[in-house]
């Protein structure tokens, strides 16, 4: 790069010396010594190549052309101030705003305690919430267009700019429709090799655990639906169109009208609930007040198990 000596520390020296008239003072406003400030000026006239200053006795005077460079570098400053700070309102950064992405079944329960607790934190911060499947969060945030997620941890792993706090553990059940409970306390699915079963659509995290315990069990699910929202999925098994798995946070958003009934230990599976945000974004003191209240609800458990 042309010039590249020209550094924008140079340029706000030479501003503050054109503005003060001194040395001495130029170093009381940047916090630094009077021998510093002359270096950077001389090594400034250096790299543009041009006089800036002249000596008067003891003095050192701008000449005009320093004047003109200390006027356009003033204007400089503001530009890269103005772009800096519109690039990290872009971030959620500068803002009183965050963008927080979450799966359904956990809007009964820990994202009404999560918001709640982090806008005592920061009672000025505006908190967006966006549902969607585990898949279709992570993308968001490696795209930007949301800040932090709470999903099921995936089990394929997460790339190493990717910041976890934990939450709690869920297991997944036998969801059946009342008056359908299995006899047994705890579900054995080898029984239920031609019971008709529903499911979400590919991505979200309670589809991932459904097939997750047929593969233990060792058979495909007589599956005959696959539905969109975790909503439509209790109603259906309710309304006893088939059985499903699902994990136990759920109860809460219906649960008295669907029997959960716990797997047999064999067939047990556990998710790992989950904030997670950007390594670049750790910094940003909305996330720091929301991983906080995250961190103080995993250490008092204070959640649905």
């Amino acid at each position: 790069m042309a010039h590249e000596e020209v550094t924008l520390r140079k340029l706000e020296i030479l501003c503050s010396f054109v503005r003060t008239g001194s040395l001495s003072k130029t170093a009381d406003e940047l916090l630094l010594s009077s021998v510093s400030i002359h270096k950077a000026l001389h090594s400034l006239e250096e790299s543009i190549g041009c006089p800036l200053f002249i000596r008067e006795g003891r003095l050192l005077k701008p000449l005009p052309t320093a004047l003109y460079l200390a006027e356009s570098a003033s204007d400089l400053l503001s530009d890269v101030e103005r772009i800096i700070k519109r690039t990290r309102l872009k971030a959620g950064i500068e803002s009183g705003q965050i963008r927080l992405g979450s799966m359904y079944s956990l809007t009964a329960n820990i994202i009404p305690k999560l918001i709640m607790g982090t806008k005592i934190r920061r009672p000025d911060l505006d908190i967006d919430l966006f549902l969607g499947s585990n898949e279709d969060l992570m993308k968001k945030l490696y795209e930007g267009s949301i800040e932090a997620i709470i999903i099921a941890t995936p089990s394929a792993g997460l790339a190493e700019d990717v910041q976890v706090v934990p939450l709690f553990e869920d297991r997944l059940f036998l969801a059946s429709s009342k008056g359908r409970q299995p006899a047994n306390p705890q579900a054995d699915m080898a029984h239920y090799r031609e019971e008709k079963f529903l499911t979400l659509h590919d991505g979200f995290a309670t589809t991932s655990g459904f097939y997750e315990v047929f593969e233990l069990a060792g058979f495909k699910p007589n599956l005959v639906m696959k539905v969109g929202d975790i909503f439509s999925l209790m109603n259906m098994v309710a309304s006893g169109m088939g059985r499903s798995i699902l994990p136990g946070r759920v109860k809460a958003l219906m649960g008295d009208s669907i029997e959960f009934t716990p797997l047999l230990g064999r067939y047990e599976v556990v998710q790992r609930i989950a904030l997670m945000y950007l390594t670049v974004n750790e910094s940003n003191p909305n996330i720091l007040a929301l991983a906080a209240e995250a961190r103080m609800l995993h250490r008092n458990n204070n959640v649905m198990q």
